[in-house]
């Protein structure tokens, strides 16, 4: 079942109106850049669609630069409010004090400093009116059946911890070095993050509570070194409940957590650490909108799919964009209907952003095209499939209900093709387009399709390898495979059949555990004892040595020792001291880190 959309709709001004009003500008894909493209603003001139809690950014100049700025809402009023810099020096966002209210236009006066120059400037926004729906933002599929014994994986040293198994039927060994990120849910176990090693076998897997899930985990760089970032909902942390992002280091220990501005709240979709210090993610929202045009509702509600820029430091938004106010609403591929407050129309369902070059490009799965935009102003400058294709697409070229639209290697396009549902391809698909930007051709360079044919109807991540090769996650259908440049088949694997993960990811990544590797024993077949050792998200590991003794603090070593085997190792040892623990060692032998001495007669249970 695809994922099912269910809207946060914020509290806003009531309306007992039977016909909502428009939610489009009567002019699309107008300049984010006044003064001469000298200041990018948000909210977006002459917008219908603004939050009743947004702050208004100023990019693009010091915030000294920028004075005398006078909010007025047309109901609310004057606003009084603080600027607040952003970390990069290069702008600022006014912070109202109180919020707007729904349905106003909102008008900016402020004026730009430039030298011994000084140049007024204007323009407004309306604030969309939102009505209270549902507080989730996807809904998970409903409950799973009881899990079978197959379908998850168990551990004597870490009984806590029940991932989902994972079946590999193709590993061929010449795989591109790295390690597996995904996080699975839906499925009847435990969700959370989880890393498997470059073999399918389980690294490191972080438990979430009953009722919560995370989603598109990753490793990128924050202030000069790797971590782990991924989704969360609910992400409970600093005064906050709704979802957000963490951001954890190489010992798994959370950092920072990463919230949406203007009172939204981070969708699953993306979230890209850029060299700036700043962080691209996707937000969706819900609000009144008329549909009659469309063939839906006069007291209708569309989908507001949004990225923000924010400030890594400060938490400020630094850009807003908003599909409505460039992308029409009859490019969509879905039916207006229901379009209701309750079942809000999803007509453009962004799915991606990063940066591409100096500007940005944007994925839309109901559009079935990806956007470039220039990120000063945020106009569409192409658009890659649809129905109205800046490029003329080449046979096979066209996707349909896609994901992950990327900049892949040598100028190219990928997309990972989902082509339903509505089914419109026999299969998923991934594949490579060529851009002709003299002739405005696209051509298809490349596609690979699973040797099992598989239809994704949600989801799915096609990423290029070191040396060539691809990896791809199968979105709904829960399957990850590496393919060479060819398309040869290197590495398959798969979770149970109900699991989802909305990515599966390849990279290289090395985690030492701010914990103590975790140690239980059980009574040997033929005398003496198994211990059984694991040291959840250890990378380096490569043996296992088990001390006893009299005492816990009389151990003799190597009594036993065995290289590591999966996430965890079962190692014969003769039982004879009262005391057991384990050290882990790395290539070289030495030592990693050592459990915590254990009573064996407390271990194995009193007889």
């Amino acid at each position: 079942m695809a994922l099912l959309l269910v809207l946060v709709l914020a509290p806003g001004r009531a309306n007992a109106d039977t016909t909502a009003p428009s939610c489009v500008p009567r002019t699309l894909n107008v300049s984010q850049a006044l003064v001469g493209g000298a200041v990018t603003v948000s909210p977006i001139p002459d917008s219908m669609d603004a939050s009743y809690r947004t702050q208004i950014s100023f990019l693009g100049v010091p915030t000294a630069d920028i004075i005398d700025i006078v909010v007025v809402g047309s109901r609310s009023g004057a606003h009084s409010g603080q600027l607040a810099a952003y970390s990069q020096g290069d702008g600022a966002s006014f912070l109202p004090s109180r919020s707007f209210s729904g349905g106003e236009v909102v008008t900016v006066h402020a004026v730009l400093r430039q030298g011994a120059t000084t140049t007024p400037f204007a323009w407004r926004f309306t604030v969309a009116e939102v009505d209270s729906v549902s507080r989730s933002l996807e809904t998970p599929p409903p409950p799973p059946p009881p899990a079978k014994p197959s379908e998850l994986q168990h551990f004597l040293s870490r009984s806590d911890l029940e991932p989902p198994t994972v079946t590999v039927t193709k590993d061929s060994g010449a795989q591109a070095p790295g390690d597996l990120f995904l996080a699975p849910y839906a499925g009847p176990g435990q969700y959370g993050p989880m890393i498997l090693d470059g073999n399918g076998q389980l690294l490191w897997f972080k438990r979430l509570p009953a009722g919560a899930r995370a989603a598109n985990l990753r490793v990128q760089e924050y202030e000069g070194q790797p971590v782990l970032t991924w989704w969360q909902d609910p992400l409970i942390a600093a005064g906050h409940r709704g979802s957000g992002v963490v951001i954890a280091n190489s010992s798994y220990q959370e950092i920072a957590d990463v919230r949406a501005g203007n009172g939204y709240e981070p969708d699953l979709h993306a979230f890209e650490i850029t060299s700036q210090g700043t962080v691209l993610f996707t937000v969706y929202d819900a609000i009144r909108c008329n549909l009659s045009a469309y063939g839906g509702p006069a007291d209708g509600a569309v989908a507001d799919t949004v990225f923000q820029e924010i400030d890594l430091k400060t938490g400020l938004v630094r850009l807003e964009w908003h599909a409505l106010d460039h992308v029409p609403l009859a490019a969509s591929y879905t039916p207006a209907t229901p379009g209701s407050p309750r079942s809000p129309w999803d007509y453009f369902h962004i799915n991606a952003v990063s940066q591409h070059g100096g500007d940005i490009l944007v994925d839309s799965r109901n559009t079935w095209a990806a956007y470039l935009l220039r990120a000063r102003s945020g106009q569409v400058l192409w658009r890659l499939g649809g129905k109205q294709s800046s490029f003329q697409m080449g046979p096979g070229a066209a996707p349909a209900w896609q994901h992950d639209a990327r900049e892949g290697p040598e100028g190219t396009i990928t997309f990972f093709d989902n082509g339903g549902t509505p089914k419109v391809h026999s299969q998923s698909r991934v594949i490579v387009l060529m851009l002709n930007k003299q002739t405005m051709t696209a051509t298809l360079v490349a596609s690979f399709v699973h040797p099992t044919p598989l239809l994704a109807a949600s989801q799915g991540d096609f990423q290029p390898l070191a040396g060539g090769n691809w990896f791809v996650g199968w979105g709904q259908e829960p399957f990850f495979s590496e393919f060479s440049p060819e398309g040869k088949v290197l590495f398959d694997a798969h979770l149970p059949s109900l699991y989802q993960s909305y990515t599966m990811l390849k990279f290289p990544w090395s985690g030492e555990p701010a914990g103590l590797p975790a140690i239980a024993a059980r009574r040997g077949a033929h005398g003496g004892i198994e211990v059984y050792t694991s040291w959840n998200g250890a990378t380096q590991v490569a043996s296992w040595r088990v001390l006893e003794g009299a005492t816990a603090t009389s151990l003799t070593p190597a009594v036993a020792q065995a290289p590591r085997k999966g996430f965890e190792t079962a190692i014969p040892s003769p039982g004879s001291g009262a005391y057991v623990a384990a050290q882990a060692l790395g290539v070289s032998g030495q030592v990693l880190g050592a459990s915590t001495p254990v009573m064996l007669r407390a271990a194995l249970g009193r007889k």
